[in-house]
């Protein structure tokens, strides 16, 4: 999937934790990032930290990638 904005991205947050059985609660114990964070992540919440969006997204095994366009 092609993200292009930050309602995408919370999306594939999103759908990724259900998939694993994650709950948000969870992620917080094991990882510190606060459930209102992660709420607020997968709502495509445009005032997000990046660096936990990415450490999120690395936690739950998505891989980001860079790439450049022609």
């Amino acid at each position: 999937m092609k993200i292009l904005d930050t309602n995408g991205f919370g999306k594939v947050v999103k759908e990724r934790r259900k998939k694993l059985g994650y709950t948000q609660k969870y992620i917080n114990e094991v990882s510190g990032i606060s459930t209102s964070f992660l709420s607020d992540l997968e709502k495509g919440k445009k005032t997000i930290e990046l660096g936990k969006a990415i450490y999120l997204a690395n936690l739950l095994g998505l891989d980001l990638e860079l790439k450049e366009r022609n």
